[in-house]
């Protein structure tokens, strides 16, 4: 018997860089809201039991709407998100259910997502306690001063992965991070992990799962469709 896994799907974005009058979750791409793309696969997938759904106060009965058109089965809660993305996860993280063993967190805003990469991102990590996937990046990156603009130091590139979601954790590591390190804003919720010394392993991913975040974005996530 596999161990019991929900996700949870931080959608309660306002869309405020993409300079849409729609929140970001419902956007279309070929006629469907963004939210559907991610939703679609933890729907398809035997390792996912159920998904939480953290969206924008003012946007909750649209998201029951979009689950109830697509005849979404998967989606067990509907939460009110915070004003930060990570404070939308630790409101979701409250409505999962007390016999889950793993949590799998991922952006409404990645619409490509493959099933593939999700379920051995699940599967390593049955054997671990945190894994992200991400992809090694393609560009020279270099450490800048903020104040100044100069270069600072040119990083190996070697070493340097662009991490995505989803990313997997036993639930009872991720709820430990999100109470110790409340105080934190961070991109995404591998980092509070890290910081209560938990050991985050990476599953290669694609190049096509991008978050749709400006408006070049979009056009780039319409041209893959």
């Amino acid at each position: 018997m596999l161990p019991k896994v929900q996700a949870i799907i931080p959608a309660a974005g306002v869309g405020a860089r993409l300079k849409s009058r729609v929140a970001k979750p419902f956007i279309l791409l070929n006629g469907k809201p963004l939210l559907f793309y991610s939703l679609a696969v933890f729907e398809k997938s035997p390792l996912v039991e159920s998904v939480v759904i953290a969206g924008h106060p003012k946007g909750l009965g649209a998201i029951k709407r979009l689950v109830k058109k697509f005849r979404f089965k998967k989606v067990a809660r509907i939460v009110a998100g915070g004003q930060t993305r990570c404070k939308s996860v630790a409101n979701a993280l409250k409505a999962i259910d007390r016999g889950t063993q793993y949590v799998a967190v991922h952006d409404a805003a990645r619409p490509f997502i493959s099933r593939e990469a999700l379920e051995a991102a699940i599967k390593t990590c049955f054997k671990e306690s945190a894994v992200v996937v991400a992809v090694p990046v393609k560009s020279t990156i270099k450490k800048v001063d903020p104040k100044n603009l100069y270069v600072q130091e040119t990083l190996i590139r070697d070493t340097l992965w662009e991490i995505q979601t989803p990313q997997i954790f036993k639930k009872d590591v991720l709820i430990k991070a999100h109470k110790v390190m409340a105080c934190c804003d961070p991109t995404d919720d591998a980092v509070l992990v890290e910081k209560i010394g938990v050991k985050v392993k990476i599953v290669k991913g694609h190049y096509h799962n991008i978050k749709v975040t400006t408006p070049e974005d979009l056009k780039i996530a319409r041209s893959f469709l």
